[in-house]
This record gives structure tokens, sequence and C-alpha cells, in this order.
């Protein structure tokens, strides 16, 4: 059999301990006697142990090794190897003896090894008996530690899976060992520091420093309405060969010691819960979607479920009547519960509740209240037997109602639900949701303030503007208003078509700046007093410096006009221009003309003379008369967007209608940012 070879190198035999492994632990030496009992194969390991190099000791007696030697015969060599020829394996203890002369106690395995068709060998395993009992006594006692220790035992990995616990940690946790063995930390604990105590573990398992002693607040899953302050310490575990790095700690329950902290944890709960609401409710002024926000922003952190509801008051002076039956109308919902939770949320949009139901005991005090989902509530709230039952389905245990108040009034109720799996709510839950529905109501009031103020400037721009423009056979018109989004207020865009005697006919264009109601109301007022002046048939400078005193006197700080007068007897247009974008003119042969000889400064400026130009305008020329809204773009130069304009207008098409809509679909964003008109005019002269 193979020895070390020459020059010292070290080649391993069959049996031989990996670095990293439990035989590293325990130095082990491997030899082999022949069926003359002498040393046929010597191992590294046999060397370490015995002192002989294996030039010394191959084909020399095994009795050498043992302390009973006498001349070249030793009874312990001769049981060993006969045992493990025999019985095929063997164990037990024997006296060795060092080359040095040093006798130790040792502990030995034999067992035979056939060869095909040669003589058996007994393979022999030795290390010194006070390694062996060293080992055993560590093992044992990681074995007591584990299965009596009080103290919490873990060892997880690098990604924090569990490996490893003992049962006291698992009473702790409210769930058994099998439960935690290959599951995350954060799949077993429900934490509130923001990641803190994840980075804590990440940090020791990538080889940072222990942690000894430092207190965390936890809410295990296994026990979801305790929540527990415990002391943890974690240290990183050595790495061995096959296995992986990763962290071994301890942790004390020190929850009836360190209330303080428990109550702190909860605490920045509900400030994280309020300040993340605080971040994610109002974000724009439309209702439906500020009622959203609250939805989302309540779970999964708060609750499983919520909705939120308007009341629909007669009158916001109507008082509430116990006695009378209370309709809402549901305008946002969400749950994380599987079905029929969305079908109890999201399954009604008109919903009527009876009088005693928990939502009038809501009303009554004027305070959030929370209820178990029983039959006494099913009876008492909910009136259809199908709700009842899809309710008594969906899994939900327990509801917390918050009035929205706003003014002093109940503007509407907001709802939140939890299953059994979580714990019911308590009263600091209650005051949490008055609060956070009292942060919501004032961000719901104030969009549909906004929003009712929009409908109206809304209602008063459509009445002031023409549904229908003036009839002449000189002038073919397509026209277009486009508000701007529901994002963005009502502005003060407007246009006239007007016939004056002679056949002339006056396209005016003009657009109030500011938005909301005010502008609205100024358009109105210059559209009127355009329409009037124009009757006076002046001069379009002189009409604009009239209508520059007007604005002055309303109180119309800044507005621009373009006024523009076609005689269809000579093919000529009069204009001019009180701060307005330059129309342009298409011509037949498809050039585009930019009529920006006139200028002027904006109504209500005051000061500043205004200049007519006239310009000619040939047999079926098409102007095109507009608000900045068709070419001011944010992130778009207004030199581009005229541009883009001419190109549109010069693409030409079959009708004015048509090439209305392609302009507006090429140029204007979706949604529209801002108000726009669009006028195209074909003119046509007079036959004589």
């Amino acid at each position: 059999m193979p020895a070390a070879p020459p020059g010292g190198e070290e080649i391993h035999g069959p049996i031989w301990s990996e670095p990293g492994s439990l035989l590293e632990r325990v130095p082990v030496a491997v030899l082999g006697i022949d069926e003359h009992d002498r040393v046929c194969y010597w191992g590294p390991g046999a060397r370490d142990l015995f002192g002989y190099e294996p030039g010394a000791v191959l084909t020399r007696p095994g009795a050498v090794l043992f302390a009973d030697a006498s001349r070249g015969t030793s009874a312990s060599c001769s049981r060993l190897a006969e045992q493990g020829r025999t019985q095929g394996y063997w164990r037990g203890r024997l006296t060795a003896r060092h080359r040095d002369g040093t006798v130790f106690d040792c502990g030995f395995r034999s067992f035979s090894v056939t060869g095909s068709g040669g003589p058996s060998v007994v393979m022999v395993l030795s290390s010194r008996s006070d390694e062996l009992d060293r080992v055993k006594t560590n093992l044992a006692f990681l074995d007591a530690l584990f299965e009596t220790c009080p103290i919490g035992l873990v060892m997880i990995d690098q990604d924090l899976r569990y490996i490893h616990l003992n049962q006291a940690l698992a009473d702790m946790d409210g769930l058994p060992i099998e439960a935690h063995l290959g599951r995350r930390m954060d799949e077993i604990m429900i934490m509130s520091d923001g990641g803190e105590y994840e980075r804590m573990l990440r940090a020791v398992a990538q080889g940072g420093a222990p942690v000894v002693g430092t207190l965390v607040g936890v809410r295990p899953r296994g026990h979801p309405d305790r929540d527990q302050v415990r002391s943890v310490s974690f240290f990183p575990l050595s790495r061995a060969v096959g296995t992986r790095a990763g962290v071994g700690g301890l942790m004390i329950d020190v929850t009836d010691r360190e209330r303080a902290i428990l109550e702190a944890t909860a605490s920045r709960r509900r400030l994280a819960l309020l300040d993340g609401a605080s971040t994610r409710i109002g974000t724009t002024l439309d209702v439906n979607l500020t009622a959203q926000e609250l939805v989302d922003a309540s779970m999964p952190d708060f609750c499983d479920g919520s909705v939120v509801e308007i009341v629909e008051w007669m009158d916001e002076t109507e008082d509430f009547d116990p006695a009378r039956p209370l309709f809402t109308r549901r305008i946002a919902s969400g749950t994380t519960l599987p079905a029929p939770a969305t079908e109890l949320v999201s399954g009604v949009e008109r919903v009527r509740y009876p009088p005693g139901s928990v939502i009038h005991d809501m009303l009554r005090t004027g305070r959030a209240i929370s209820a178990v989902v029983d039959e006494e509530f099913l009876a008492r709230t909910v009136v259809t037997e199908s709700r009842t039952r899809i309710m008594g389905e969906s899994g939900v245990a327990c509801i917390l109602v918050a009035p929205l108040v706003a003014r002093g009034t109940v503007q509407g109720i907001a709802m939140f639900g939890r299953s059994a799996a979580r714990p019911p709510f308590s009263e600091e839950d209650v005051s949490l949701a008055g609060e956070l529905a009292s942060r919501a109501a004032i961000c719901l009031d104030n969009a549909r303030l906004y929003s009712r103020v929009q409908d109206i400037a809304l209602t008063l721009q459509r009445a002031l503007l023409p549904t229908t423009l003036a009839v002449t056979p000189y002038v073919d018109v397509a026209h277009r208003y486009v508000p701007g989004s529901r994002i963005t207020e009502v502005g003060g865009d407007w246009y006239d078509m007007i016939n004056l005697p002679d056949g002339r006919v006056v396209l005016v264009v003009g657009d109030v700046m500011g938005h909301g109601v005010s502008a609205a109301a100024a358009m109105g007022h210059l559209r009127i007093t355009t329409k009037a002046l124009a009757r006076h048939d002046s001069e379009p400078a002189d009409l604009l410096g009239e209508l520059d005193v007007c604005a002055q006197e309303a109180g119309i700080e800044l507005a621009t006009c373009l006024y523009l007068v076609y005689d269809p007897r000579t093919g000529r247009a009069r204009l001019a221009s009180a701060g307005h974008p330059p129309p342009l003119v298409l011509r037949p042969d498809g050039t585009v003309q930019t009529v920006d000889e006139v200028l002027g400064v904006p109504l209500g400026v005051g000061g500043c003379p205004f200049r007519t130009t006239e310009i000619e305008l040939p047999e079926n020329a098409t102007l095109a008369l507009y608000t900045d809204g068709l070419i001011e773009v944010r992130g778009r130069d207004i030199e581009a967007g005229l541009d883009a304009l001419r190109a549109e207008l010069s693409a030409g098409g079959r009708s004015l209608e048509e090439m209305a809509d392609r302009i507006l679909a090429g140029l204007l964003p979706e949604p529209p940012t801002d108000d726009t008109v669009l006028i195209l005019a074909r003119v046509h002269r007079e036959a004589r």
C-alpha cells in the first residue's frame, strides 16, 4: 500500500481529514496492518500521532505502536488485528506508545479490507482519547444547551433563514421549530424599525463585529397580538467546507422589564403610519383619488381592507336624525384579503344604513368606534341578505368606523377592517383611526370644494362661449374649444365671429390670464364688450384701445386679444393684436404665412397705443387663429410649437373640420395642460 513519497511531500490515502471538517478538530491516524501484523500503510495522521516517518515504520511489526510491545510482539496489536479480521469491525481503547517513548491512551477502530485477488488488510483509525473526550463533551454540552436552555438560541444563514433553533425561541415566537426552518427572519417577525434589525443581522453575517445585549421591539407572527422587547446578541459563525457562513444568536424576552421600549415601538408604528399618510394623501385635488389614497395608506400596516364613503346629505346644514336611514356613496375601496372580500368592498356604489346601525352610533357620538363582526352587527348594519352572506364569508372579523369631519360637518366615513388572523382594534387603534380620518377629511374637503368651484367655473365658461357662430357665405369656419384637464383650473380662452354691415366678418380670439371663476367671468366681460364695440364699426386698433380701457376699469390685469375684420369685396383683412399669438395664413399654393407685424401689449396694461395692419387674402385662403395652449407645452419651446402648427397647417385636408381635428391631435398633449381655442376660417370673395 502507498506511503508518503520521498522529498517530504504527502499524498492522501483513502481516508483523510478535510480541512474545516469535524475530523480536523480531532486528529485521526490512518494505518494498515497486513496478514503478518506488519505495518503496510502509513498515513500523514499516523506520522503526527505516533512520531514515525513512513520509511521508519513500514514493514515493521505493528507491535512498535503499543505500550505492551515485547520482542516484536504485542497482545494489543494482535487483538486489534484479529478482531478486525474476524468481526469485520471493532472499536476500543488501548495504550499506545509514541516513538519518543511517551505512553498515551488511544481510541482505535479496525476493519478488514480485501483487495481484488489479494490478501486482506486491516485498516486502523486511531485518535488520542483525550481529544475524543473533549469533542464528546462539547457535543453533549451543545445538545443539552439546545434542549434545556431557557434562553432562545438560533443559527441563521447569510440569507437570514433559520437553520437551527431551540424550543425556548420557538415558544417565544409562538411557532413550532419546524415552521421556522428554511424561512427568513422577516417571515417570523413583524418589525417596525425601517429595516434596522435586518441591517444589523446582515452586518454580523458578513463578518462584522458581534452585537451584545441590544434591545429590539418585535411582534412575532405566532403571537400577532403580543408586542415583545428582546435583548439580542449575535456573532458570526465560522465557516467550514461544505457549510455556509451565518450568524449565531441568543435572545431573552425582557418585555416586562422594558415596557417603555414596547410602548415606544407601538408609538413609532403609529407615527410612521400617520407620517406616511400625510405624504400620500392629498397629492391631487381630485376627490376620488384623495379617497383612494386614504385607503391605500391604511393597508396593510393598519388593516386588511378599507372603504371611504361620502354621506349624501340633503344639504350641509341638515341635522342628523338617528331615526332615519343614512345613504352614502362609496368612492374608494381596497383589500388585501382574497375573495369574497374584494366583492365586499367594491361590489356596491350606493349604500343604505338602517337606523340603529354602527354608522348611526358613530355619527351620534362624532367619534371613531370599533365593532366585532358578529350576528348582532350584521343584523344592525347590513341591509340585504346577500351582503350579509358576503361579509360573513369575507374573513373580516372586526370593523373600525371613523367620521370624516370638515368645517363642522360629517362629509363622509372611513371604514377599516381586520381579519381574524390579526388582533382586534385596540383603543390606541381607534384613536389613531380618528386622527388619520381627521387629516384625510381636510384633504377630501379641499378637493370637494375645488371640484365645486371648478364645476361652477366650467359651467360659467361654457355658458359664455358661443355654441354656434354667425353664418356668412364669405367665410367657412371650423372652431374648437378644448378645456384643460381636471388637474388644471378652467382658463379664460374665448372666441367669436360677428357679422358686420356690407358683408364684412369679424373674427376675434382672446385669452384672459389666470384660471378659475374670476378668469371665466373676465372672459365673459371681454367677449360681450367686444361684441358691443364691434357694432360701432371701429378700426381694429381703436376697438382694442376701448377694450383696454374697459379691462382696466373691470380690474382685468392681463388679457390677450386678436381682432380681425375681413372684407369679401376687396379680399383684404384689417387686424390688430393685444399681445396675442400671431395668426397664420394658409395660401392656396400650400405656403403658410405668419402675420407677425402686429404684436401690441396685452389688455389691462394701458399707456401703449395699438396698431392696425392690413393683409390681402386670396380666394380660398385659410386663416388660423388660436390661443397659446395650442403651441405652448411644458418642455417645448414656443417657436417649436409654431413650427409644428405651420407644418400641420401646410398639410391641408379635405375639409376644415378634418384639418382642425388633425391639428389638435398632433399638437396637444394628453391630457391637455391648458385651455385651447382653434379657429380655421376659409375666406371667399364677393362675386361681381
